[in-house]
């Protein structure tokens, strides 16, 4: 039987530089987060790096070797690996899986990886999906199979992701802001968010490296008069595929008590939305260029929630 891979973008966007987020003034709920003494030596706490295209890597090892560079993609629900390091450490193939990315459904072989570590103590086995590395930008993509029963922590002052278990308490921090959601095939979901006041329902990817959002969303902007000039933009998907649609700058986006704004989104017919069931009303994918607006964001899995700390928030 062919398994369904849900997958995200993972593109070099010009467009996607971080919007600027304040806080909307409601009541949050408070979050703590990891001393920089908790950080040292703690095998949880992963330095990533941030590349030409902003896009975060975290340092992994396959079987003891490596370490290779993964993205980090909350967005993904499988696991990839290079074919070029399936190669070179002779993994066992897998049954072909069909692939669906932003940009189209792909046929895709996969491998068995017996031991991924994420860190000492940190391992995990996974089916892992095989694409070129020249079509991820990385060696690999950590995806929600690898992730799903953790907290993981994008701490954009400190340049570190952390991936701590769900039950570990963190310290209280001003200016969070805590939002609700619900899984679906591996996706945060989040319907407590607007693009220039239209309500819509928000997708957490770290994968992408811009914001987006579908039909349905450009046609309730369009009636209300609440789209600017579109500048037209072409990318690829980590399959290959070519996406190409209209980008915006949002005058503010709302997240929970969170706004961002001068949010770029681009508009493309991304098969994405239909797979998960959001072709007909109002959606966006909140891609890297949204996150990296906040201090920190953090995406528990096990709760269902999503954190974001607002930068410059007075106690």
């Amino acid at each position: 039987m062919k398994a369904a891979l849900y997958w995200s973008l993972a593109a070099c966007v010009a467009l996607a530089a971080p919007a600027h987020a304040q806080h909307a003034g409601n009541r949050a709920e408070p979050v703590e987060a990891p001393s920089d003494d908790d950080r040292q030596g703690d095998p949880r706490y992963i330095g990533f790096r941030v590349g030409q295209d902003e896009r975060m890597t975290v340092q992994v090892r396959i079987e003891g070797r490596g370490p290779f560079r993964f993205l980090v993609d909350t967005g993904a629900t499988r696991t990839v690996v290079s074919t070029a390091i399936a190669d070179r450490l002779a993994l066992t193939i897998g049954p072909v899986a069909r692939l669906h990315s932003t940009g189209g459904t792909s046929l895709v072989s996969t491998a068995i990886v017996p031991r991924l570590e994420l860190g000492p103590g940190r391992v995990r086995h996974v089916e892992a999906a095989l694409l070129e590395a020249t079509d991820m930008g990385a060696d690999g993509i950590i995806g929600v199979d690898s992730l799903r029963s953790e907290k993981v922590i994008f701490d954009f002052r400190t340049r570190l992701i952390s991936i701590v278990p769900p039950r570990q308490r963190m310290r209280d921090e001003q200016g969070t802001v805590v939002v609700r959601g619900k899984l679906k095939q591996g996706h945060l979901i989040v319907t407590s968010a607007a693009a220039n006041r239209v309500p819509l329902t928000a997708i957490l990817d770290t994968g992408s490296d811009i914001t987006m959002g579908n039909a349905a969303l450009r046609h309730a902007l369009e009636r209300r008069g609440r789209l600017g000039a579109p500048e037209r933009l072409r990318m690829k998907s980590v399959t290959g595929e070519i996406l190409q649609g209209d980008a915006f700058h949002m005058r503010n986006v709302t997240v929970g008590g969170a706004v961002l704004h001068d949010l770029v989104i681009l508009f493309a017919a991304s098969p994405i939305f239909h797979r998960l069931g959001f072709e007909d009303r109002p959606a966006m994918l909140i891609g890297m260029n949204a996150l990296r607006g906040f201090d920190q964001v953090t995406i528990d899995f096990a709760a269902k929630r999503l954190r974001m700390i607002v930068p410059g928030a007075q106690p």
